[in-house]
């Protein structure tokens, strides 16, 4: 029986409604992201994925938007196993066609249901008031030690995991050279061409964490605006739309949140961080890599954060070419060590 079809619009407009969840929530706040739209209560978290196609990610069949439910749901368990509470369906109510989570009626779409984390608590509002310290970076890294011990390598070829590397940083250069998105060509070529010459040089280092292991099917996206600092520390939206994406050396994905802080204004966490990481695991990564990897780290958000001008709701905002150019000059300052 073919899926009954309802506009995307109007999932919307019923999930604004306080008396489509169950228990009857009193407000909801809605916030549109790049591919989904979230629905905050007092207790609760809805997050609806938009049935839209996106670079090797198609979401526009009701049954592939359930799987990526279900991934989110249990990839993030692994991190964040008292949020994520479960998959839950949008249905239609078959006399009134009235829109509502769970119940009876027929399944017209999937939702993401999470336990809401107090924001104030959220990494990135620590440090946006100055009061993140080496004492939370500590317990992020005694979190994720335990995490990345119990992770099988995802990739044991040297060849294989370099290959890939010097592959996607010259997709990054062309698509950070594309003349719609006037970022300095020069400045990306430079950093693009040493990025090439530190993996080359520095093969031997990537090499040894590839045999040893390092190299796994990670977070993803570690970013402060995902770190919860909170009892019990919580690390939530994991990349669950790719399994190549967040397979990466475990130096990748502490690197980023260190130049993450950076960016934010606390560069010295990231030092505090990879500390507390070695203390709790013995896994000390090469200072030269952790250059290497901020640098391909932050061409990819240059990316990310460029690529939103595509969008017609972004196209006049400021704050994407601004974003872009940032990175690539904190790529081009670790390039320069």
């Amino acid at each position: 029986m073919p899926e009954r079809f309802v506009p995307l619009a109007a999932k919307v407009a019923a999930l604004r409604e306080p008396a489509a969840y169950p228990g009857r929530a009193q407000y909801v706040e809605v916030v549109e992201t790049h591919m989904s739209w979230v629905f905050l209560m007092e207790q609760f978290v809805y997050k609806l994925k938009k049935p839209a196609r996106y670079d090797g990610l198609d979401c526009s069949l009701l049954e592939t938007r359930r799987f990526f439910c279900e991934e989110e749901v249990r990839l993030n368990r692994r991190l964040a196993a008292g949020v994520y509470l479960d998959v839950v369906a949008l249905r239609q109510d078959g006399q009134a066609a009235r829109l509502h989570v769970d119940g009876e009626g027929e399944v017209v779409d999937w939702l993401v249901w999470m336990r809401r984390l107090p924001a104030h608590l959220m990494l990135d509002r620590l440090l946006e008031q100055g009061g993140a310290t080496p004492a939370h970076m500590r317990r992020i890294a005694r979190h994720l030690a335990p995490f990345y011990g119990r992770l099988a390598p995802a990739v044991t070829d040297p060849e294989l995991f370099a290959g890939r590397l010097r592959r996607e940083i010259d997709a990054l250069e062309r698509q950070l050279c594309e003349r719609a998105y006037a970022l300095p060509a020069d400045d990306v070529a430079a950093v693009c061409t040493r990025l090439r010459s530190a993996l080359a040089d520095g093969r031997d280092v990537l090499d040894a964490r590839v045999r040893a292991g390092r190299v796994v099917e990670g977070h993803g996206d570690l970013r402060p605006e995902h770190v919860w600092l909170g009892e019990p520390l919580a690390i939530i939206d994991c990349l669950e739309f790719s399994a190549e994406l967040r397979t990466l050396d475990v130096a990748d994905e502490l690197g980023f949140l260190a130049l993450e802080c950076e960016r934010l204004g606390a560069p010295q966490l990231g030092r505090a961080l990879f500390d507390a990481f070695a203390e709790f695991t013995g896994d000390a990564p090469d200072t030269g890599l952790v250059d290497f990897y901020q640098a391909f780290r932050a061409c990819v958000r240059a990316n990310i954060a460029i690529r939103h001008l595509r969008e017609a709701c972004y196209r006049d905002d400021p704050k994407w070419p601004r974003r872009a150019r940032e990175y690539l000059a904190l790529a081009a300052g670790r390039m320069a060590r």
